[in-house]
């Protein structure tokens, strides 16, 4: 049976990887991404592999009337969702010492509440379908260990690896499952803007270099699969090893 895919912050990057990698491995995927013109990039980008079907649906993921466009394009195209990918989200750095409020609370509005009332209302529509369906949130390995000037950052995402937790109480009965990956350093878009940035993870990561976003599309794609049907309020970390020795970048 073919699945639906919607999938938040996917215009590039990690979100992209995961896009394409559910694609490949057939199904049909709603795209979100915040601007515009990134969600039509990526659409194209998916458009031309020749699998599936894909659209998009460019806004702020943790505004209310976005969630809602997206579910209801997904179920006037698709008729359901099987698979969610939460991966909207903001890193703003500061020092926790004079970090602002007005950042903190944006970072809250969009990495928890964000997550929060999109799979509330995917989870609605898959109780309704009676087919299970499989969620994921893309939380950091610094919800496991500390990083300076990402504090209000690392609650958050330490608070959505909690939620796919606790949800298991209420949505494992529908057949539905929720499962957090956590990656660590990944060369994506925004991380290789710092030329330094490969160069210093490569030397603190055991393995030897940061991930791809494929490679964290990999371990994604398998968490929602009915290969992992008997997976759920689980967070898997996927950073090479950083967080077994957790060297500090700024050392």
């Amino acid at each position: 049976m073919e699945k639906v895919a919607l999938l938040t912050g996917a215009g590039q990057g990690i979100g992209l990887a995961i896009a394409r990698k559910l694609l490949e491995c057939g199904s049909h995927i709603v795209l979100n991404d915040m601007g515009k013109s990134l969600t039509q990039e990526a659409v194209a980008h998916l458009s031309r592999l020749g699998k599936g079907s894909v659209i998009g649906c460019s806004g702020d993921a943790a505004k209310q009337e976005v969630i809602d466009e997206m579910v209801q394009l997904a179920l006037q195209r698709h008729g359901q969702i099987d698979q969610l990918v939460c991966n909207a989200g903001i890193t703003l750095f500061g020092n926790f010492l004079d970090y602002s409020r007005a950042d903190f609370m944006e970072v809250t509005r969009v990495n928890q509440a964000g997550t929060f009332f999109l799979t509330q209302a995917v989870s609605q529509v898959m109780k309704k379908q009676d087919l299970g369906g499989a969620i994921l949130f893309t939380s950091s390995v610094t919800a496991h260990q500390s990083h300076e000037h990402l504090a209000a950052y690392a609650m958050s995402k330490a608070a959505i690896e909690m939620l796919a937790k606790n949800l298991v109480l209420e949505l494992a009965p529908f057949g539905i499952r929720i499962n957090t990956v956590a990656p660590g350093a990944t060369l994506t878009e925004r991380t290789t803007s710092d030329p330094a940035y490969a160069s210093t993870w490569s030397k603190i990561t055991p393995l030897g270099r940061p991930a791809f976003p494929e490679d964290i599309a990999e371990a994604a794609s398998f968490l929602l699969s009915d290969a992992a049907r008997h997976i759920t309020g689980q967070t898997l970390i996927i950073d090479g090893g950083w967080t077994a020795i957790s060297p500090s970048p700024y050392a």
